[in-house]
């Protein structure tokens, strides 16, 4: 039932392929029937891609790339920042899982960088000051998006060294219109 696919760039393909989909689509697609949970309950999850996200609930990677249960394995945090949980994840997904693609998924209009280019306190400047070291004087927030998403590749890659040949990617998800431009 589930399909394991052998290679970072046959997962790419499918990504791209689900967001296409999903630009088009009036209702989400994804295998959600009571066999996948079955199934998925019984053999386990066989993710073909980890998805490091935003936790912006406008940002559902599931619904973005057209997938269904068991098929990404998504970690979400604001303003898709690394940090040890978050590389643990993916060292899991990776060595684990199998997984052979990791996307790091920014988006347009996301707050967590908005706030990067404010004062912060509190909890919230443990996310920020993370973004602030990405972006550094960059004031324009699609361009401050992207150099985070460059930053997160940056830091799985240094730190998790192509861990069993994974391909580390990043993009940027398009709040208005759906699309994901990928970052090359």
């Amino acid at each position: 039932m589930q399909e394991i696919f052998a290679s970072a760039y046959e997962a790419l393909k499918r990504l791209k392929e689900g967001n296409s989909r999903y630009i088009k689509a009036k209702v989400a697609f994804g295998d959600v029937s009571l066999e996948k949970r079955l199934y998925t309950s019984k053999y386990g999850q066989q993710p073909y891609a980890v998805i490091v996200s935003c936790s912006d609930s406008r940002v559902v990677p599931e619904h973005i790339f057209s997938a269904g249960i068991g098929e990404l394995f998504v970690i979400r945090v604001a303003g898709n920042v690394m940090g040890d949980c978050q590389l643990g994840s993916i060292e899991y997904a990776i060595e684990d899982l199998g997984c052979k693609l990791v996307l790091v998924l920014g988006h347009t209009q996301c707050g967590a960088v908005g706030a990067a280019l404010q004062q912060n306190k509190g909890y919230l400047k443990l996310i920020t000051d993370k973004i602030k070291l990405a972006v550094g004087e960059e004031k324009d927030l699609t361009k401050a998006a992207i150099a985070n998403v460059k930053n997160s590749v940056d830091t799985i890659k240094e730190s998790l060294n192509n861990v069993d040949g994974a391909i580390i990617k990043g993009a940027v998800y398009h709040t208005d219109s759906g699309l994901v431009d990928f970052i090359e």
